[in-house]
C-alpha cells in the first residue's frame, strides 16, 4: 500500500520537502494559552431528535473561561453548523482574556469551505487582537506538491523527510479573496513528535513570528501538541453516556430507539 502511495514521483517530492523544511528547535517561553473545541451529538427515536451541543474555552492551567452548551428535543438541522457557532462565540470571548488562543481544526476546511456563512464573523473576531491561531493534528490538503502529483496530503511527506523539530516554510492561500488570506505552516515541536498544522489569518506572517508561537506552543505542550486544545477536547466531548443521562431526565428512556445511549 506504502508503495503506491509513494508514486512515481516520490523522491522528487521529498527533495521538495526537505527544500522546504526549516530546522528550529522551540525553547519555553511564558504565555497564558486557552484552547478552543466544540463537541455535539445525537440521537434518533420515532420522528424525535434529541441532540445536544457544547464549547469549551480552556487555559493550559484547567481553569475554563467559556462554557456553553445547548440542547433541544426535535429535528437540528445541522447540529455541527450549530457547535461551530458556539466554538466562534467561546473565540469572542476569549481573545481579550489570553495572550494567545488556539482553535482546534483548520480554518480552511471548517470556516472558508463547510461553514463559509461564519467566515466574515470569525475574520472580524481574529483581527481583533491577531492573537487566534487554528491548529490541527491532521490534515489532507494537498496544496504544495500538487504540481508534482502528490498522492498523499502535504503532512504526509513533510513527515517522511525528518524527525526533527522544525517548521516548513509559510505557505500563502489567496483563493477566498483579500480579506479571508490564509498562511499555513507544518510544525514539529520536539524529536519524533508528529507533526502538526497553524493555520493564520493574512499574509504578514514571517519565520520569525513562527518560531515565536513554537516558543509559546513548546511551553504547554505534552507529545509535541498543546496541553490547552487537548483540555478542550476532554471537557467538551458529549459521549453517548451523557446523551443517554439526558434520555433518562426527559422521560423517554421506554421510547423505541432509545436503547441505544442508554447501553
Amino acid at each position: 500500500m506504502l508503495s503506491i502511495l509513494k508514486g512515481p514521483k516520490f523522491d522528487q517530492i521529498l527533495q521538495k520537502a526537505r527544500d522546504n523544511w526549516v530546522e528550529f528547535t522551540p525553547t519555553k517561553e511564558e504565555v497564558v494559552t486557552a484552547g478552543i473545541d466544540s463537541s455535539f451529538n445525537n440521537t434518533k427515536f420515532q420522528g424525535i431528535e434529541l441532540w445536544a451541543t457544547t464549547a469549551v474555552s480552556i487555559k493550559s492551567d484547567g481553569e475554563i473561561l467559556v462554557d456553553l452548551h445547548k440542547s433541544g428535543l426535535g429535528s437540528a438541522e445541522d447540529i455541527s453548523s450549530i457547535a461551530s457557532k458556539m466554538e466562534i462565540e467561546a473565540c469572542e470571548k476569549t481573545v481579550d482574556q489570553v495572550d494567545m488562543v488556539l482553535m482546534d481544526g483548520s480554518l480552511h476546511s471548517q470556516l472558508m469551505t463547510r461553514q463559509a456563512n461564519l467566515g466574515s464573523t470569525i475574520v472580524r473576531i481574529m483581527k481583533k487582537k491577531n492573537n487566534v491561531i487554528f491548529i490541527a493534528k491532521t490534515s489532507n490538503t494537498k496544496k504544495q506538491f500538487e504540481n508534482f502529483g502528490s498522492l498523499a496530503g502535504d503532512i504526509f511527506y513533510y513527515n517522511h523527510v525528518t524527525n526533527n523539530p522544525g517548521f516548513s516554510k509559510i505557505f500563502v492561500e489567496k483563493k477566498y479573496g483579500s480579506d479571508k488570506i490564509i498562511s499555513s505552516t507544518f510544525v514539529r515541536l520536539s524529536n519524533s513528535t508528529p507533526i502538526i498544522k497553524l493555520e493564520f489569518l493574512g499574509e504578514q506572517h514571517d519565520e520569525s513570528e513562527i518560531k515565536t508561537i513554537m516558543n509559546k506552543l513548546y511551553k504547554t505542550s505534552i507529545g509535541g501538541y498543546p496541553y490547552a486544545l487537548k483540555l478542550a477536547h476532554n471537557n467538551c466531548k458529549i459521549s453517548d453516556k451523557e446523551l443517554g443521562k439526558m434520555v433518562s431526565l426527559l422521560g423517554l428512556s421506554n421510547e423505541i430507539g432509545s436503547r441505544e445511549v442508554l447501553g
